[in-house]
């Protein structure tokens, strides 16, 4: 699959493969991208602007309106691709069609409510016979740099708000995973001017810096380790920027939690796309009331789990990413074990694959837990008190969403309240989100809100304009 660049379909002199991996069958090339693609790719994209610009609001809102349109109509292909390339169960990638389909939803709706306000300069010192209001105006040229493991859905949740307030983009796509993100971008393409929407590949970090780099971009939004994230804050310059640099979620169960609720929580929010999500259960806080109840009813229920094949809709467990991926797992949870953990189910891996796995008698200090482990591993921390539950749950660098389980309002308030994370839920794991809620984490978790509306508001800038009435 080629590159899309001006509206044109473009290759390069070198390809890269990207691999099914529960097959291991090369599904199909994208062009390894030499630097001069960037110089194309980053002037496509500043031409399309005035193209995009001079279009209205009700004519951008139609077109998001058709591309949705576009991907339902084409939503099995789109899955059966998603699925292939990532490993991920046929029915998650269905899943994220639909959330797609509803993230475009929500741009195409935001389109036509990018309001300015009135400001009462008169207020202030002198200000008396002014008429004064803002407007919100593109910045220009977004680069989204995106994630393999929602590719399509975190792609989406990118672009769709920086056309909606008339940017141009280029997506880097990820490259285990970019055919369903450049597939889409052929359907943004169908309907917006040539250079609007471009895509450029490569491994390595060559593309990124480059445009990270440039001068000629006005925004990144990137999504993805905090090692990179702050290299891209080191030399982003000026340009405004959001990073999504995942997390290291806590849940805490209370001794009066609903048992089963919490265990159905662990299930939906650590097995979930293998384990390989930013916002995903990966550290369970239970306290000791509960703990031989919740820990023996969670490897009863994780035990259940089917894994197979992708594209069967009865598997429930598919593989990560790549056997590199699983091979890192493997070796986070045996250091795990050498340190004194147990594993009590799961725990072996298979090629891809890596079992549901449940560990016990972690501490705070291991590995396991200390950094965000991306697998299907659910490591359980024996606590005393609520204040203990809380300590542990911000003894991280990371800050995206927490979840407590508890019939305590007062233990729930206390939670929300003391919890350091851009998002805490209360009977409901971290794992949960919908399209239209701000996103975003604190600490090394990153900067910035996604979410359609907030996206907006981080890819625009504020004009004030004053009349002199005097």
């Amino acid at each position: 699959m080629d590159m899309l660049i001006n509206g044109k379909y473009v290759s390069d002199m070198d390809v890269s493969e990207v691999i099914n991996p529960y097959t291991n069958e090369v599904i199909d090339t994208v062009p390894v991208a030499h630097l001069n693609k960037v110089d194309d790719v980053i002037d496509a994209a500043n031409n399309a602007k005035s193209s995009l610009q001079e279009m209205s609001a009700f004519k951008i809102s139609n077109k998001l309106f058709a591309v949705c349109d576009k991907l339902k109509e084409n939503k099995d292909d789109f899955a059966e691709l998603l699925s292939r390339e990532v490993g991920k169960p046929i029915n998650e990638a269905y899943v994220e069609l639909d959330r797609s389909v509803e993230t475009l939803k929500l741009a195409a709706e935001e389109a036509k409510r990018i309001y300015g306000e009135s400001v009462p300069l008169d207020a202030g010192l002198n200000g008396k016979g002014f008429l004064a209001f803002t407007q919100k105006v593109p910045l220009g040229v977004v680069v989204a740099i995106t994630p393999f493991n929602y590719p399509l859905n975190l792609t989406i949740h990118k672009i769709a708000p920086a056309i909606a307030c008339k940017n141009t983009v280029i997506i880097k796509p990820p490259s285990d995973a970019p055919l369903t993100v450049m597939k889409f971008a052929e359907l943004l393409n169908e309907e917006f001017p040539d250079g609007v929407v471009n895509t450029i590949t490569g491994y390595g970090s060559e593309i990124g810096d480059a445009l990270v780099a440039s001068n000629n971009v006005d925004k990144i939004s990137f999504t993805g380790s905090v090692t990179t994230g702050l290299l891209i804050a080191q030399r982003a310059g000026m340009k405004k920027i959001t990073l999504e640099l995942g997390g290291n979620d806590p849940l805490i169960v209370l001794d009066d939690a609903d048992v089963d609720s919490a265990v159905k929580g662990v299930i939906n929010g650590a097995y979930l796309n293998a384990g390989q999500v930013c916002m995903g259960v990966k550290r369970i806080i239970v306290q000791e009331g509960i703990y031989d109840e919740f820990k023996t009813k969670l490897v009863s229920e994780t035990r259940k789990i089917k894994k197979g094949n992708p594209l069967d809709k009865n598997t429930e467990l598919g593989t990560l990413i790549s056997q590199k991926a699983a091979i890192q797992v493997e070796e986070t949870v045996n250091n795990a074990v050498k340190a004194g953990a147990e594993i009590l189910t799961g725990g072996k891996r298979d090629g891809a694959f890596y079992e549901a796995t449940v560990i016990d008698k972690v501490t705070a200090d291991m590995d396991l837990v200390v950094n965000e482990t991306f697998g299907p591993v659910a490591p359980l921390i024996k606590v005393k008190t609520v204040e203990e539950a809380i300590k542990i749950a911000n003894m991280t660098e990371y800050g995206l969403q927490a979840g407590v389980f508890t019939k305590n309002y007062y233990h729930a308030l206390k939670c929300v309240n003391e919890i350091e994370a851009g998002s805490v839920f209360v009977n409901k794991q971290s794992t949960f989100r919908t399209d239209n809620m701000p996103f975003g984490g604190f600490k090394n978790s990153g900067c910035g809100k996604e979410g359609i509306k907030y996206a907006v508001d981080e890819m625009t800038k504020t004009k004030l304009i004053g009349l002199n009435l005097r």
